[in-house]
């Protein structure tokens, strides 16, 4: 089946590592050119390079802005309509999680973080490239939530929420965008990142053993799913949110 994403343009936010990288190089991979966003240039343009090595008939662009800061998004998504005309794909990938705990003791300035980077930053994002581009073009709009979002965990319900929210604003704009834009996302489960190191590093034996699959995720299998949920092979699907976890979600079904 083909993609129809060669010659395509994608902008990926949180994409110097983990899962918005993955996504990044799988999608350069069919064709499509990308345009890599994240808080840190000299992480960006390492992982430029790597693509721009690997797969050396598409565009990159690498464009640092802080997820959450209206003014930076405007400027990298002015930057990706410049460089390539349009921006078909949008991943709203960034994620964060600066608290573990009660969410009875949970801070405010750590909570406003939270929804900034990992809610709101999916509002401000898909407006942007809206108004930019994809309200004349259409488009493909993909959005990284959680299992956390589907269920609850201890020592990080606070995150859940945002991720939870995710998934709820993931079926709003899908319905708001339609039929020019449609807007999925993907729920993963405990994958081998940076961001998930607290939960896996010291404690794999246990999640394998505990998950149907028999391993945690790596950052393959989530880009695997951006993929097809970014060409025409998902061409009739909009607002659903997958969950990608090995099994994890059925784990009390199978006990």
């Amino acid at each position: 089946m083909q993609t129809g994403l060669t010659g395509k343009t994608a902008l990926i936010t949180g994409a110097s590592r983990g899962i918005g990288r993955a996504i990044a190089e799988a999608l350069a991979a069919e064709g499509c050119n990308v345009v890599l966003s994240s808080r840190k240039q000299d992480a960006l343009d390492e992982v430029a390079a790597s693509i721009r090595a690997a797969y050396p008939q598409v565009g990159v662009l690498a464009k640092a802005a802080h997820v959450g800061e209206p003014e930076q998004a405007h400027a990298c998504v002015e930057a990706a309509v410049a460089e390539f005309g349009a921006v078909d794909v949008l991943v709203n990938n960034a994620g964060t999680n600066p608290y573990f705990g009660p969410m009875v003791d949970l801070d405010v300035a750590r909570a406003e973080k939270t929804v900034q980077v990992n809610q709101f930053s999916i509002v401000l994002w898909t407006q942007t490239v809206w108004r930019a581009s994809m309200e004349r073009n259409g488009g493909s709009i993909i959005n990284i939530a959680s299992i956390g979002g589907l269920s609850s965990e201890p020592g990080i319900g606070y995150y859940n929420a945002t991720k939870a929210a995710v998934i709820h604003l993931t079926r709003g704009f899908a319905a708001e965008l339609a039929p020019k834009v449609r807007v999925n996302g993907i729920a993963p489960g405990i994958v081998r990142t940076q961001l998930a190191r607290g939960l896996w590093e010291n404690n794999e034996e246990f999640l394998n053993e505990h998950t149907p699959l028999g391993r945690i995720g790596e950052p393959v299998d989530i880009a695997h799913a951006a993929v097809f949920l970014a060409g025409d092979t998902s061409s009739w699907m909009t607002g659903q949110t997958i969950a990608i976890d090995g099994g994890a979600l059925i784990r009390s079904s199978l006990s």
